[in-house]
């Protein structure tokens, strides 16, 4: 397939290709547009000859991006958002004290509940004309920061320099760097004899290299999908885990928290977004906030941790 030019896409042209995907097929997408399948369909052929490649797959079950396509639409995503950045910014010149309008952010799960809360309070009454959605993700694979990637989000709270590399194209900061501790059921007298409970996260190498250097820790027995799920089983005393701090804000009396030593591993916890949207408003104020939070309302244990038993 010949391209012709990829530049002569036009706005209307990247929303059917984002309809397609979101929906899975032409059908869904014409009708999320307001347009007629044959429309639709003509538009994603047009894109398809401007960028001379194929991307899409067709079949009864409805449409799939090609490997191709996958990128045409995170990009086409991105473009969509800037146009809307660009709207707004444009409009709020006037007044570069105040930020408004839409901001999507994708967090993992313990970020969503102890960090982001206190920070889109703060948001809220600073800024009360920006919008906030949030998308709570896995952090596993290309996590959070994969959501910036593919233009579902605006900003994501993620984990920094794990066993995930960071996308190409984004701009990352770290926040707080947060300690991991052994965690077990209250009162148990050698919770090192325990069966280990355990979870999928995106460990940083640091993680990885004390992880291996453990000859006390066993092979999970157990796995979760969650840290909830963890602190739960190891709450009624099915095996203990290492958890990061964030995990363990607000962790009940049933749960006892022991120290692991000056050598512990750490987990960085940033930001990440893309290097046009850290220039814009929302995005900036969300950092501000983040910062002020990190520094000021987060209590992470920095030189050990107290005992809970």
């Amino acid at each position: 397939m010949a391209a012709v030019n990829g530049s002569d896409l036009v706005p209307r042209e990247l929303r059917a290709l984002v309809a397609v995907a979101d929906t899975g097929g032409f059908s869904a997408a014409a009708g999320a547009l307001g347009l007629t399948q044959s429309a639709v369909s003509h538009s994603v052929r047009g894109s398809e000859r401007k960028i001379g490649a194929v991307l899409f797959e067709r079949g009864r079950a409805g449409a799939r991006p090609t490997p191709a396509g996958e990128k045409a639409v995170a990009h086409a995503r991105r473009v969509l958002r800037l146009l809307d950045v660009l709207t707004t910014e444009a409009r709020g010149a006037m007044r570069p004290d105040v930020a408004e309008g839409p901001l999507r952010i994708a967090a993992f799960r313990s970020a969503a509940l102890h960090l982001l809360p206190p920070v889109l309070e703060r948001l809220r009454i600073r800024h009360p004309g920006i919008e906030s959605r949030v998308r709570i993700v896995r952090e596993v694979g290309r996590g959070a920061a994969g959501e910036v990637a593919d233009g579902k989000a605006d900003m994501a709270i993620a984990t920094l320099g794990g066993s995930a590399v960071l996308p190409s194209g984004l701009v990352a900061s770290e926040l707080l760097v947060e300690p991991y501790a052994l965690v077990h059921a209250t009162g148990h007298r050698a919770p090192r004899s325990l069966p280990l409970v355990d979870w999928a996260e995106n460990c940083g190498a640091y993680t990885r290299d004390w992880w291996a250097a453990q000859d006390w820790i066993p092979k999970a027995t157990v796995e979760a999908e969650d840290d909830g799920a963890v602190l739960s089983l190891v709450s009624g005393g099915h095996g203990m885990a290492i958890m990061p701090a964030l995990s363990l804000i607000g962790a009940p009396d049933s749960v006892g928290i022991t120290d692991l030593g000056p050598g512990r591993p750490t987990r960085q916890v940033g930001y990440v977004t893309t290097p046009e949207l850290a220039r814009s408003s929302v995005v900036r104020a969300l950092v501000r906030e983040l910062r002020t939070t990190a520094t000021e309302g987060l209590s992470l244990p920095e030189h050990g941790w107290p005992s809970k038993d």
